[in-house]
């Protein structure tokens, strides 16, 4: 496993589940931000789909160093950049091409790559990566594609976002090669747009109880 891989995995395993937050403007973020972290989620993924999220995201990290800031839906070199120099502490992005793979080697921050298919995976495996965001995971095949992926690839872990439920979370947190899960249940609008932000830390304390299937690395395994 690669440096850059051990840093990304040491960051999704701080919480269960990452919220997948898309701002409308920069006080609310904060304030969502500080709700998820008193629930007991300290990595938030920031959607780079409003205009309002580069600035967001330089919001939420300066105001919650404790926390750990992405920026998600990153398409291109020039958004990594963006985001890196707002203060994100990862990125992650919908899908990867040759290109935004070469420049998250050289942004200097973990970058989470996205794939939805067995030829997709080998491309990264092909680029020294093992650890991917599989997306859309309920459209792409669920948990039965992740679960049959653990045979051939056994040292890869995944982040599975787009479709998870708060009802669905735990058949994905139950796979051995699942670290986290990524959703946007615990920021509906209705209670963002309501200021409701203690209904977000209730929502976060749900999630923040929930226990993916912890298993030793591969590599330390013992022989048999």
């Amino acid at each position: 496993m690669s440096g850059a891989d051990r840093a990304l995995r040491a960051l999704l395993r701080r919480a269960p589940v990452i919220p997948v937050f898309t701002p409308g403007a920069v006080d609310e973020a904060v304030d969502v931000a500080r709700a998820l972290l008193r629930g007991g989620l300290p990595v938030i993924e920031v959607t780079l789909r409003t205009p309002a999220a580069v600035a967001a995201i330089a919001a939420m990290a300066q105001a919650l160093p404790e926390a750990a800031i992405g920026a998600g839906t990153v398409l291109d070199a020039e958004q990594l950049q963006a985001v890196r120099r707002a203060g994100a502490s990862f990125a992650v992005s919908p899908g990867a091409t040759p290109r935004l793979y070469d420049a998250a080697r050289d942004c200097g921050m973990p970058v989470l790559p996205g794939i939805a298919t067995a030829s997709e995976l080998m491309a990264g495996l092909e680029r020294g990566l093992d650890t991917f965001k599989f997306f859309p995971a309920a459209a792409a095949g669920g948990p039965a594609l992740l679960s049959a992926w653990a045979g051939p690839f056994p040292q890869v872990r995944f982040c599975p976002t787009g479709g998870i439920t708060a009802a669905s979370a735990a058949d994905y947190l139950r796979l051995r090669n699942v670290l986290c899960i990524g959703s946007s249940w615990l920021t509906p609008r209705t209670l963002v747009e309501a200021r409701d932000w203690e209904g977000i830390e209730v929502l976060a304390r749900t999630a923040a109880r929930l226990r993916p299937q912890e298993e030793a690395p591969v590599a330390d395994r013992p022989a048999r």
